[in-house]
């Protein structure tokens, strides 16, 4: 028998700390049969990250963002005398730290994936850098890779730049799972990191800008731009930055005084709230049902053309494919509750508690996946769940069947390899059953 359980604070720290220890045990005794790949640890930690600031516009034609990345950085414990960043294909102009009101120009090597600056002077724990940086970002200039669940890790993208494609929106937008964001902003690009952060995004003025937690204001600037100024004061992993521009319309709600926003393109402005419209209900649920309430400052979902995923949870700001939009007749057919679910769910488990390396990801993709069961239930009964979940059940044994392997994986190839069935669909129900 399924008997809900209503899960406190406590309880959920609990659960997290059984199911480590569990997958862990399952994850050991499966490693000895496995001989797949290198050792993936997490990322060794030699500056503690606390606030980015970036400052950016882009160049349609070339297809390029220019900015200014300001980053304040400490010594996480031994004293340290030069700092490397992760920053991904692109051009580095100057780098300089900031002293008071002075800055001071730093050496630095770059080799196209990793900028290191050497700081001429050792740092030590309570010492705060500020390093600024100015760089153009060359996103369609680097080979690209992927995988079957992330289609490509270019990190930024232009979608019909020039506008040159009838009945196609101009947007951009980023996806930076799981360490594509370095491809547009220095940073230190690693899940166990974490930092607040600034935007400042530079646009035309007909476009809408998206980022992580507050718009503060937009400024004109009397030459036909807008700058918008959106603010993240609670700090969160660097994967999860985001940013979206375009001619996007938006819908507003609420829930508990919390603003959230439906954005979409235009023709579907007045199917916004059939498509989204149980997120105040979602966030009802799991908020009493987890003891902890939605923690964040905002919650935006944001529709895009040519999506390279199904959806990304970024911190506050969740970004779908464009086939989340769809008509009234068409919703009769088909929710989309599932994925907004999943999504939603991950501002808790991925994005308020975020795994330490990529080896772990099934804790941040199995309890998003269960999240779907969790609804399902809640809202159109447990028959529906069942039946929705045992296609996740089918879906990992048909992968397994090919290629069996253990649910928190320390050997792999690329960290690509996590995003598969056994992390999203098995985790689920490893959490469905504990």
């Amino acid at each position: 028998m399924y008997q809900k359980v209503k899960l406190n604070s406590i309880a959920i720290r609990r659960l997290f700390l059984v199911i480590t220890i569990f997958l862990a045990q399952v994850s050991v005794q499966a490693q000895d049969n496995e001989d797949v790949g290198q050792y993936r640890s997490s990322r060794t930690r030699y500056m503690d990250l606390i606030h980015t600031k970036l400052e950016v516009s882009f160049d349609w034609e070339h297809q390029y963002l220019n900015g200014i990345a300001t980053l304040d950085l400490t010594p996480y414990f031994f004293p340290q005398s030069d700092l490397v960043l992760d920053a991904k294909g692109m051009d580095i102009h100057s780098v300089h730290i900031q002293t008071g009101d002075k800055a001071y120009h730093l050496p630095f090597t770059f080799d196209g994936n990793e900028l290191e600056i050497d700081l001429e002077e050792e740092f030590t724990r309570g010492d705060t850098l500020r390093i600024k940086i100015a760089y153009q970002a060359k996103p369609n200039e680097r080979k690209v890779g992927g995988s079957d669940a992330i289609k490509s890790d270019k990190g930024l993208y232009f979608i019909n730049p020039l506008n040159e494609e009838n009945g196609k929106p101009q947007q951009i937008w980023t996806q930076g799972e799981t360490e594509s964001n370095s491809v547009w902003f220095p940073t230190i690009d690693a899940p166990n990191e974490r930092c607040t952060q600034e935007m400042y995004i530079t646009v035309g003025e007909k476009f809408k800008t998206l980022s992580n937690g507050l718009l503060i204001r937009s400024t004109d600037n009397l030459d036909g731009t807008r700058t918008d100024y959106w603010n993240m004061d609670l700090p969160h992993a660097p994967y999860l930055f985001m940013m979206a521009v375009g001619e996007f319309a938006s819908v507003e709600d609420k829930w508990n005084g919390i603003s959230l926003t439906y954005m979409v393109e235009p023709e579907y402005q007045k199917y916004a709230k059939d498509i989204f419209g149980n997120t105040p209900e979602m966030m009802t649920f799991f908020s009493e049902l987890l003891g902890v309430n939605y923690p964040w400052q905002k919650y935006t979902q944001v529709v895009v053309r040519d999506y390279v995923s199904g959806a990304m949870e970024n911190t506050t700001a969740s970004v779908f494919m464009e086939g989340l939009q769809a008509n009234r007749r068409e919703l009769m057919d088909e929710s989309k509750d599932d994925i907004i679910a999943h999504e939603l769910f991950h501002q808790w488990f991925g994005d308020l508690v975020t795994t330490e390396s990529w080896s772990n990801v099934t804790l941040n993709e199995g309890f998003a996946t269960y999240s779907e069961y969790l609804w399902d239930e809640h809202k159109y009964g447990v028959e529906m769940a069942d039946y929705n979940f045992l296609s996740a059940k089918e879906g990992y044994l048909d992968e397994a069947k090919e290629d069996p392997k253990s649910l928190i994986r320390y050997y792999y190839d690329t960290r690509e390899d996590m995003f598969d069935r056994h992390s999203y669909n098995k985790g689920g129900w490893v959490v469905h059953m504990l």
